[in-house]
């Protein structure tokens, strides 16, 4: 069965709400470790958070060599996340992250 997206909306007002009206969240980036998934979900910074403040792809890759220098991500994410930023450029993290984003983006 097919629906426009008016027949979606007058057979299921709320759903089609919350699939498509205020409160939706972009998602603009992708996180591929499970340990930086859940350290999102902690609300504590990951590689990836930290990558996103950086202005320029000089600063992320020290962000990375010093978040592999003290143990805090694995040789192998560290050269995953380079190969990223090498290919895709900085902003394939994700949109730039500007002092006080999080009091401004809080969720519910």
């Amino acid at each position: 069965m097919e629906f426009t997206p008016e027949k979606f909306r007058k057979l299921f007002p709320h759903l089609a709400e919350e699939l498509g009206g205020e409160g939706t969240v972009r998602i603009s980036g992708v996180r591929s470790e499970r340990e930086e998934a859940e350290r999102a979900a902690d609300f504590q910074p990951s590689a990836v958070d930290f990558l996103r403040r950086c202005d320029t792809e000089e600063e992320a890759e020290e962000i990375l060599s010093y978040l592999e220098r003290r143990g805090e991500i694995t040789h192998e994410y560290a050269e995953r996340l380079r190969r990223q930023l090498k290919e895709r450029g900085l902003r394939s993290f994700g949109s730039k992250k500007e002092p006080g984003y999080y009091f401004r983006n809080r969720g519910p």
